[in-house]
């Protein structure tokens, strides 16, 4: 079980570092389209980069966001529950979410998978998208890693130091 959490402990952090460096150059490439539009011409492609680099740092925070606990949780119903009822409420939560974001992952792969053969391009920069797909893919299923591993807490409990 440690094991499992430092691997999407690791993972996570990457790919919130990599997330991040796509939102520092959003920024950028924002700030300087404002600047320049007031001189200039705007910056061709602004809509196509920002779109592909938004998904990325989207897909990449899911992951993290679930490793933090991060995620909104309206729990006001469940709070009232006995412990082992909250538990088993967990359990099948936590089991249809990975499922799901496992499957969605499957089915975005074959998505990019399809915009890869079909030699797919971008209207505007004319650049191939199938990476950025790939990667809201690897996003989604770090999301499940990340469900599974809290799934697999849930089953089973941690151990006290008395025992």
């Amino acid at each position: 079980m440690e094991t499992l959490t430092k691997i999407n402990k690791i993972l996570n952090m990457m790919l919130t570092l990599i997330g991040g460096v796509f939102l520092v150059g959003m920024i950028l490439l924002t700030c300087s389209n404002i600047f320049i539009r007031q001189f200039y011409i705007p910056i061709r492609g602004t809509f196509e980069l920002m779109g592909f680099a938004g998904a990325v740092v989207t897909a990449f925070a899911l992951g993290y966001t679930q490793f933090t606990n991060g995620h909104i949780s309206v729990d006001v119903l469940v709070n009232t529950y006995p412990p082992k009822l909250k538990r088993f409420i967990s359990i099948i939560n936590y089991g249809v979410c990975s499922v799901f974001f496992a499957a969605a992952s499957w089915h975005v792969v074959q998505k990019a998978l399809i915009l890869k053969n079909a030699g797919e391009l971008s209207e505007t920069l004319r650049i191939i998208y199938y990476p950025f797909t790939f990667a809201v893919a690897f996003g989604c299923f770090i999301l499940s890693l990340a469900l599974f591993t809290d799934l697999l807490k849930a089953i089973i409990p941690p151990k006290k130091e008395n025992e």
